[in-house]
């Protein structure tokens, strides 16, 4: 992981209502104001008590932030972690490679029928997992096939 993770008031006040709200560590919190989204790393394992039977968990919190709300499972893998990051879509296979100039590049294969939502509306998403692939693992670029 590149470095150190610095958090605004903002994101640790949604931190704690977070991990007050699931029982969950977050390891991260994104504020996407534009999509008035909130997004959270947890802590490897804990993706699934972070969202809860049913979802439950994240319709709490949407309630009570008035935004829409993204649960991304932490793992130390990078391709497993590109893997949480386009759930709900299924991902068939992540390749990582590094060219000759020292450029980390991820290929994420996915079916053709669900291209579209994981690039998301104008690319947001797509954009937002190649932030946090260099983010956390200085990965340089994600391209989806």
């Amino acid at each position: 992981m590149s470095g150190k993770i610095k958090l605004t008031a903002e994101e640790m006040r949604y931190i704690a209502l977070f991990e007050s709200i699931t029982g969950a560590t977050a390891k991260d919190c994104i504020v996407d104001d534009k999509q008035n989204k909130l997004i959270f790393i947890t802590k490897e394992k804990e993706g699934g008590l972070a969202v809860g039977k049913y979802g439950g968990k994240v319709k709490v919190l949407k309630r009570m932030t008035g935004r829409d709300i993204d649960i991304i499972e932490f793992s130390s893998d990078p391709a497993e972690f590109i893997k949480n990051a386009f759930i709900p879509v299924k991902v068939q296979d992540v390749r990582l490679t590094e060219k000759l100039d020292g450029r980390k590049i991820v290929v994420v294969k996915i079916d053709e029928k669900e291209k579209g939502l994981a690039i998301g509306r104008k690319g947001e998403r797509a954009n937002r997992i190649r932030q946090l692939a260099r983010k956390y693992f200085n990965i340089d670029n994600v391209i989806i096939v």
